[in-house]
């Protein structure tokens, strides 16, 4: 059995006698709890009124946060020609094609997003069971399948988030860090419920946000009073 350590133990019972709190307060409560040498990452767990299993239920889109992560990015670019130029003058850290697939088929990913020109996919399609099940494989619903390889690398690298709903309906996204102000991590989760609101499928009925959580990477999380969402985003 798992030994929980007295400082998880006072967060909770401090979480426990909060209660449910509106979102800036959530935000304050992990922050005050996130105590560990590093600087923890701090999450959102958002369960949705959809059942995945339907693709007409499908929630997955992407989101740039205007305080970025608080993370480095590793970008990769599958391209050719004059793109490779533009992918590594905008910042990303591995551009090619050939020499990249077969790097990726041998066991390596050593990066954390992957974009790649259209020209390029029914290469890069050879991939898909490598990529595929560690949601590195580009994709055009989430801008990483496109021409404009400056765009996307730049948005990567400067904060740009990528959400997808769960089997269970629920969504989990970084949203910065306990580091950051209580005011950047209040913009950043706005700026992703909203993102949230606007990817909600025409076949979703009834009540579209269901719960909201906060939590940072070993701490408990906090729930956000619904109701006092009603002015941000309409849940």
């Amino acid at each position: 059995m798992a030994r929980i350590g007295k400082r998880y133990k006072a967060a909770a019972e401090a979480v426990r006698q909060a209660g449910s709190s509106d979102l800036a307060s959530a935000i304050g409560v992990v922050k005050s709890n996130a105590k560990s040498k590093f600087d923890e990452t701090v999450e959102i767990a958002v369960r949705l009124g959809v059942d995945p299993k339907h693709a007409d239920q499908m929630v997955r889109g992407t989101v740039v946060l205007p305080h970025g992560t608080g993370k480095g990015v590793r970008v990769l670019v599958f391209t050719k020609g004059e793109k490779e130029k533009e992918g590594r003058e905008a910042g990303a850290d591995h551009v090619g094609c050939e020499d990249l697939i077969e790097k990726i088929q041998q066991g390596w990913l050593d990066f954390d997003r992957a974009i790649a020109t259209p020209d390029v996919m029914g290469q890069v399609g050879r991939l898909g069971k490598i990529l595929g099940p560690r949601g590195l494989m580009p994709n055009p619903k989430t801008g990483t399948v496109t021409f404009d390889v400056g765009r996307a690398v730049r948005e990567f690298k400067g904060g740009k988030i990528e959400f997808r709903v769960e089997k269970a309906g629920i969504i989990h996204a970084p949203f910065g860090k306990a580091s950051f102000t209580q005011n950047q991590l209040y913009d950043n989760a706005v700026t992703l419920l909203e993102a949230l609101v606007r990817a909600k499928p025409a076949s979703s009925k009834g009540r579209y946000v269901k719960g909201v959580a906060i939590s940072s990477t070993m701490g408990p999380g906090v729930k956000v009073d619904l109701n006092t969402l009603s002015g941000l985003v309409k849940v």
